[in-house]
């Protein structure tokens, strides 16, 4: 049984050129992006290598922060997931199932950032770090810019999920989805890099 709310129709050249546009900006936004974050990840590093110099005090994660960020990143990991089998559903006009895969992607998201709050919460209130210390200072910059990025991810999955149960998606009609799955899996990308520079090297 389909679970298109239309039959699908084939676009036209011009249309597709505007899609494979569209892909071409995506990719270019995500490489201005990316040097956003390799000056972030690299002052980081460098703020922590004169801290070490210096002789100033940086924090370590102990056990519990390693599982909770492990925790964290394996659910970002997850979504990603979900956005690609939300893909390979929309390409045989599945429709049904990329909602529900979106909708996972959105609550998955969601986990990360609460997770993410609660290692705030530890740091700030329990171990008392803040913007007025060098790891502070390198720690809530760095990751807390990924968090905002994770943010717009489930906002824009969100609107992608609003258009989908218009029944606008359809195999051949679903670029929308795949821009927003690259916009994801580099959020997602850039989280394993911060993960093995922040928590697993020193």
């Amino acid at each position: 049984m389909s679970q298109t709310t239309f039959a699908p129709r084939p676009i036209s050249a011009e249309a597709a050129h505007a899609n494979e546009n569209r892909k071409f900006g995506m990719w270019l936004f995500l490489s201005s992006e990316l040097l956003i974050f390799a000056g972030l990840i690299g002052a980081f590093v460098l703020t922590r290598r004169n801290a070490f110099q210096n002789g100033l005090e940086w924090w370590e994660p102990n056990a519990f922060s390693l599982a909770l960020v492990s925790i964290n990143t394996f659910i970002l990991l997850a979504s990603s997931l979900m956005v690609v089998l939300g893909i390979e559903a929309i390409r045989v006009d599945h429709l049904r199932k990329l909602q529900r895969y979106l909708i996972l992607t959105a609550i998955l998201g969601a986990m990360f950032l609460g997770g993410q709050a609660i290692e705030y919460s530890l740091l700030i209130f329990e171990e008392g770090h803040s913007f007025a210390d060098p790891f502070g200072t390198a720690f809530f910059t760095l990751t807390g810019i990924h968090g905002l990025h994770v943010f717009v991810g489930v906002l824009w999955c969100l609107m992608t999920l609003l258009v989908a149960r218009r029944g606008t998606f359809s195999s051949y009609n679903y670029t929308t989805v795949e821009i927003f799955g690259l916009y994801w899996h580099f959020v997602d990308l850039i989280w394993v890099i911060i993960f093995t520079v922040v928590y697993l090297t020193n």
